[in-house]
């Protein structure tokens, strides 16, 4: 029998393999793994071969984790790592080398981008930032000395969906590896290798956890090459990831399905708000069709999540957006998304947004009443619409901007046959 991802959520297919013998159990903690005898010595990562050689590789709650991330992205082999930027670090140092190429998107996730500039040109990595709607157009980019191509799918700020199929097939075709921060779809709502990448990764951090108490992040692969090659760098970095945090994930496995409907839900009800108010110019959520890409998104995914960003008109001046974030209660001032708390953060907009001269803030929604989050941003702009000098606008004719709600047309996914929903779940 075929079972839902929501169903393997609560009767997963893996378990960890048997044979621990720790000095300390449960959660399997341990650094110490006792051996079978002398003969038995031999340092080394892949559970593969023989389960468990020392705990900086896995205990069976690590192990356990790992099996159930690979069986929800459709995957077959998977590493935990103690953070989502460790799980980007681990990609990098896997397939990248001195005198190297690698090509990201303008939207990547800003750390991957500093660990790109400040690290890996510094051993030698060429990096090349690229169009996140470049598409099939990527081809002219990739080099002899092209390693790998990252997306990021929508980028976690200004929100752009990347058609990875075409990114994916321009570099398979020229032997690239093509690897994909997930995150935002928590590794369901995005089939990664169906799409046609070779590596997903997500910052479990983020939906999987989802109590914004833990850091971990995972790599997930098919490719028996691309497993080794990940798993000696994965041994090599110390990569080692807390049992305790990893129960804390598999206990949030178990609650994913019904939080991230809600979060769903939630999300689409502030950004159609949004999306009517006079001093925004664009909402950038891919389920509304002001958002670049949105017809990727129609095409690819089977739902949205909690993150979205809204571009402020250009009149509105920066002092102006910085007191609308200090003015509200609900949304909480911080990093990061995914949790059940509401979060807001301010960013200066990218030059291809605008040419740079927006504000830019980013949400994300948690799973409290949506009416009282409305009503929380409402306060807010009523606020800085009262307050001495605030200037305002109107919309824009032509404006980006959807006008619709949650119910409107742009931000209903594409009806699909039963059978494959459930096949790309």
């Amino acid at each position: 029998m075929t079972l839902n991802w929501r169903t393997k959520l609560i009767h997963p297919a893996t378990a960890a393999p048997k044979g621990f013998r720790a000095l300390t159990v449960p959660t399997y903690r341990g650094s110490t793994t006792i051996l079978e005898g002398a003969a038995d010595v031999g340092d080394h990562w892949d559970h593969t071969r023989s389960p468990y050689r020392y705990g900086l590789y896995g205990t069976p709650t690590t192990l356990e984790l790992a099996a159930r991330i690979a069986e929800l992205e459709g995957g077959k082999h998977c590493f935990i790592t103690p953070g989502g930027q460790a799980a980007i670090a681990l990609i990098q140092m896997a397939f990248l080398g001195a005198g190297t190429h690698v090509l990201m998107p303008e939207s990547i996730y800003g750390p991957n981008r500093d660990l790109a500039n400040r690290t890996l040109a510094r051993f030698g990595v060429e990096v090349e930032f690229y169009d996140p709607l470049i598409g099939a157009g990527i081809a002219a980019l990739i080099r002899p000395s092209t390693r790998l191509i990252w997306c990021e799918s929508p980028g976690s700020v200004t929100m752009e969906v990347q058609d990875v199929p075409a990114i994916a097939r321009a570099a398979r075709e020229r032997g690239v590896v093509t690897a994909l921060d997930n995150t935002y779809a928590a590794g369901v709502h995005f089939d990664a290798f169906g799409h046609g990448a070779d590596v997903s990764m997500q910052a479990l951090t983020k939906y999987v956890n989802g109590h914004s108490d833990v850091l971990l992040g995972s790599v997930t692969v098919r490719e028996h090459e691309h497993f080794l090659r990940l798993g000696d760098a994965h041994q090599l970095l110390g990569m080692g990831a807390s049992p305790d945090d990893c129960s804390l994930a598999l206990r949030g496995l178990q609650t994913l399905a019904v939080r991230l409907s809600q979060l769903e839900h939630n999300c689409l009800s502030v950004a159609s708000w949004f999306s009517r108010q006079e001093e925004i110019h664009s909402v950038l959520h891919p389920a509304l069709p002001s958002c670049p890409g949105h017809d990727l998104w129609q095409r690819d995914f089977t739902g949205s999540s909690s993150i979205f960003s809204v571009v402020f008109d250009p009149s509105i001046a920066k002092s102006t957006v910085i007191a609308f974030v200090d003015a509200l209660k609900l949304f909480k001032l911080g990093f990061s998304w995914g949790g059940l708390t509401s979060l807001v953060m301010r960013y200066d907009a990218p030059k291809r947004v605008l040419g740079g001269l927006p504000q830019l803030v980013r949400f994300n929604v948690g799973i409290e009443d949506s009416r009282d989050l409305i009503d929380d941003l409402a306060q807010a702009f009523g606020a800085i619409r009262e307050s001495p000098g605030a200037k305002r606008s109107k919309r824009a004719k032509g404006s980006v901007g959807p006008k619709g709600s949650a119910g409107s047309k742009g931000a209903k996914r594409k009806s699909r046959p039963r059978a494959q929903r459930r096949k790309r779940a």
